[in-house]
């Protein structure tokens, strides 16, 4: 029976921030419910939007795959609402993604996310050993 990676904590945590980050902001918009005028379509793209990012951190934590396309495509579609918004919203969005990237494509992160223990480094051949 093959054991299965333990979870990185920083995925552990990144897990529980966009379902965190996810719900309250479903909460949030809940209130713009009362006010719905059809055809307005923003309060529901508004909560679908919120929740792939709670799907995203619920199948973070359960080693899916797919889940860290699906954060890095929500952390993207931030990016690129928030370039009409201020530069330092920009800013702040485009480093939240270059920073989660890469946590999430770590070499023990991947290891988790594909259900195999990480290899160790690998020599270069060219190196003689050490004597």
């Amino acid at each position: 029976m093959e054991s299965k990676i333990d979870r990185p904590v920083s995925i552990t945590i990144l897990g529980w921030l966009f379902i965190a980050v996810g719900t309250m902001g479903v909460l949030y918009h809940l209130s713009d419910f009362k006010t719905l005028r059809l055809p307005d379509y923003q309060p529901f793209l508004i909560c679908f939007v919120r929740l792939l990012a709670i799907l995203g951190g619920a199948f973070m934590l359960r080693g899916s795959n797919g889940s860290r396309w699906l954060v890095i495509f929500w952390l993207a579609l931030h990016v690129v609402l928030s370039a009409f918004h201020s530069r330092f919203e920009l800013v702040v969005h485009a480093l939240f993604l270059v920073v989660i990237t890469y946590l999430l494509f770590r070499p023990r992160a991947s290891a988790y996310f594909r259900g195999t223990k990480p290899s160790p480094p690998q020599r270069p051949d060219n190196i003689p050993p050490v004597a």
